[in-house]
């Protein structure tokens, strides 16, 4: 099997405490697989010590001027990647909860040619981290409104930890969602016709940091994404390749 360049994107936001065994991490599981690995780290315009932290890390790193959210933030990454042309693009959030041990797992559908997108899943073997009940309720009805929109079951929508191959990545580069990217992107990406996979992996509580979406939050949250979802559906439905050139 040929040599792939891949590149793991971290999105970084007020992470200072985390985001250096994060990267240390993904460091060290490439030395161990022997995968050509790079880590570009986005910092989201963090105002703690993050930037100060990652500049001395072994890693490539984009400093964005204002906070464009987790959205923003992985479509530079996603760009950076098209442009330097890398055949795989991986998510592994800046907070700890993906554990770079999990990496092949993730990578090995897409590197066989099985799959265009693959997510790493907590819920197909319930084991690790499992989140909260209010937001496991939450993952249920973002599974159920993608099951009703583009006939894809995916029990962990809102999964973080995700790869792509050259063709989702010359899609995600033209147009990728912003603020809360995950539930939204299954819908883009099923209109699309990708080949989307789900792997068991094991997660964990956040390693440092603050989540963006608190209890308070989460009502707002449901609201805001099934309206965004139902947008981009409508939107993409008639014409899915609006958004996204399949050649890369």
């Amino acid at each position: 099997m040929p040599t792939e360049r891949i590149l793991v994107i971290v999105p970084c936001y007020n992470e200072q405490s985390a985001i250096a065994s994060v990267v240390n991490e993904i460091n060290r599981i490439r030395q161990l697989v022997d995968l050509q690995i790079d880590v570009l780290v986005v910092n989201d315009c963090s105002t703690d010590n993050s930037l100060q932290v990652i500049r001395e890390l072994a890693c490539i790193h984009l400093n964005l001027p204002v906070n464009l959210g987790i959205g923003g933030a992985m479509h530079a990454g996603y760009k950076y990647a098209f442009r330097n042309q890398y055949d795989i693009a991986v998510q592994i959030d800046g907070d700890g909860q993906h554990p770079a041990d999990e990496l092949v797992k993730i990578l090995e559908p897409i590197r066989a040619g099985r799959a265009d997108v693959v997510i790493g899943s907590r819920f197909l073997n319930n084991t690790g981290f499992q989140s909260t009940a209010l937001r496991r309720m939450g993952i249920n009805y973002f599974r159920w409104l993608n099951q009703l929109l583009v006939g894809q079951t995916i029990f962990d929508s809102t999964s973080g930890f995700r790869a792509f191959n050259r063709r989702t990545i010359a899609i995600v580069n033209d147009y990728y969602p912003d603020e809360y990217p995950e539930p939204e992107s299954i819908v883009q990406f099923g209109l699309h016709k990708l080949r989307i996979q789900e792997v068991p992996v094991m997660m964990r509580d956040r390693q440092g940091g603050v989540s963006s979406i608190t209890f308070t939050k989460s009502i707002y949250y449901m609201w805001k994404v099934t309206l965004s979802t139902l947008f981009a559906y409508i939107r993409l439905r008639n014409n899915p390749y609006r958004h996204g050139n399949p050649a890369y």
